[in-house]
């Protein structure tokens, strides 16, 4: 490395963000990214350790500490080379990426890793600003079709990578615009979505021919799922009119909360919520959006969409935000000689919860009640019924005398996604594994096939809800089977 002793010289430095009194009046990105100085000093610190655990820890095995390195001496231009050839997107998850690089690195045995995530923001954040991200147009076309249904992180470099390959590639997608979950679920504070415009620019000019506005197969009338869709193609001729198709849609089905008054208006699950505010930042007029606007909001669900949430109602003006977690609070610092390099237990406080956000753990809802009596129908939430809880011989067990009432005017069930759409497989004819994803295996050879001839499924359909990085590599991983699959051999990287 370039500076052998720079993890003995140099503390770990922070991207920071914009005051919280500036950034909750707008919709804007608020972190403050390295400069050249502070991104060097922070690749000066990677320890040259012999086994960068950071590179398996990376689920598209990023090849962390060449580029660490590259950047240490200012060869910015390389840099970019380097995470390229490893995924597609490094603008995605160098903003919303948590980043089990940095659990891995060896540094974080005994001190702070390694800013791993920050330095790759900085990379790509320079490649666009120098003009170093350019299409990568094939030499030589293969004749070959092949339809990518959902156009997520998954399937985006699933596109990405078999257009490179040759191949004449469209991505469906169901809603008015590309991005999927990372244009109507992360919210415009966390990642802007010029970043998913600008790749979609790029990919045009690959090849790849964007349908957006189509549903393949149906969703169920009842169905909560988004759906801006205009017009329907079938699974048949889907499979008629392409050489290959590759399912990527996502774990859209979200986890409920059956418990009397849940039928109450004003309890509503996030992506009813997130996907509309989306929608109005990017200039779409809409009747009916949900808000928070000087409501009393509790939030279900401690993950991360819980406190895109928060975010959320904060920007909208709540008189209070509370998020609720049904687990224990986990410690605040993690027992490191007992989970590196794997990902950690401990309390993880969001941008978000800074934002303004009480805090229960513990906490399990018993029922929702509403302006009109108990559970009436047509009635307006007006708080909830909750009971400590506590794990005992592996059950989750209420603890008695526990049990109070908040206030509530609006509900925001987080709760984390179950399944892809079950129709929507079945539609196709798609064994589906005993969690509801599509079946398919990620062996070398045969893998993200189906039972079905010729169709595909990589990203959540197949392995369920997950990261973003997780999604690119199956994307990645998907294509080049499906490149191997239409000619023969694949010269793609796995």
């Amino acid at each position: 490395m370039g500076k052998m002793t720079g993890f003995m010289e140099f503390e770990r430095i922070e991207e920071g963000y914009k005051p919280v009194t500036e950034r909750v009046k707008n919709y804007k990105e608020f972190v403050v990214g390295l400069d050249d100085a502070q991104a060097k000093k922070q690749a000066a610190r990677c320890m040259d350790c012999g086994t960068p655990f950071c590179n398996s820890g990376c689920p598209v095995n990023n090849i962390i500490p060449d580029f660490n390195d590259l950047v240490y001496r200012g060869d910015w231009k390389n840099a970019i080379d380097v995470l390229h050839s490893t995924n597609n997107f490094p603008e995605f998850t160098g903003r919303i990426c948590p980043a089990p690089c940095e659990a891995a690195c060896t540094l974080n045995v005994n001190d702070e890793a390694v800013g791993i995530k920050s330095i790759e923001h900085a990379i790509i954040d320079r490649a666009w600003a120098e003009g170093w991200v350019q299409p990568q147009i094939a030499k030589a076309k293969t004749g070959k079709k092949v339809a990518v249904v959902g156009s997520g992180p998954a399937g985006m470099a699933a596109a990405q990578q078999l257009v490179r390959a040759g191949h004449r590639v469209t991505l469906f997608e169901k809603n008015d615009r590309i991005g999927g979950l990372l244009r109507y679920g992360i919210p415009d504070f966390k990642m802007e979505k010029s970043h998913i415009d600008l790749r979609v620019a790029q990919m045009e000019q690959e090849g790849v021919v964007f349908r957006t506005g189509v549903m393949v197969a149906s969703l169920p009338a009842d169905s909560k799922v988004i759906n801006w869709a205009k017009e329907t193609i079938t699974p048949a001729q889907l499979q008629q009119d392409f050489d290959a198709v590759i399912l990527t849609g996502g774990a859209e089905q979200s986890r409920d909360l059956a418990v009397p008054g849940r039928q109450l208006e004003g309890v509503h699950f996030a992506m009813e919520f997130l996907p509309l505010q989306n929608k109005v930042n990017a200039g779409d007029k809409l009747k009916g959006q949900i808000r928070a606007d000087g409501k009393h909001v509790i939030v279900i669900g401690g993950g991360d969409t819980g406190s895109d949430c928060v975010g959320t109602s904060n920007r909208h003006g709540a008189a209070s935000v509370t998020q609720f977690e049904v687990m224990p609070q986990p410690p605040v610092e993690e027992n490191r000689p007992m989970t590196w390099p794997y990902w950690p237990i401990k309390l993880r406080t969001s941008s978000s919860h800074e934002e303004g956000c009480e805090r229960e753990f513990a906490i399990s809802t018993k029922e929702f009640v509403g302006s009109e009596g108990k559970g009436n129908k047509g009635g307006k939430v007006t708080g909830l019924k909750t009971v400590q809880v506590e794990w005992k011989d592996g059950k989750l067990l209420e603890v008695p005398g526990t049990e109070k009432t908040l206030k509530a005017d609006l509900v925001l069930l987080a709760m984390g996604f179950v399944s892809p759409v079950a129709s929507i497989l079945e539609a196709f004819g798609v064994d589906k594994d005993a969690r509801g994803n599509a079946k398919a295996s990620t062996e070398f050879t045969g893998g993200y096939a189906t039972n079905v001839p010729k169709v595909f499924a990589a990203g959540d359909i197949r392995r369920g809800q997950s990261l973003v990085v997780w999604a690119i590599r199956e994307g990645r991983q998907a294509a080049r089977a499906v490149d191997e699959f239409l000619m023969g051999m694949s010269d793609l990287p796995r």
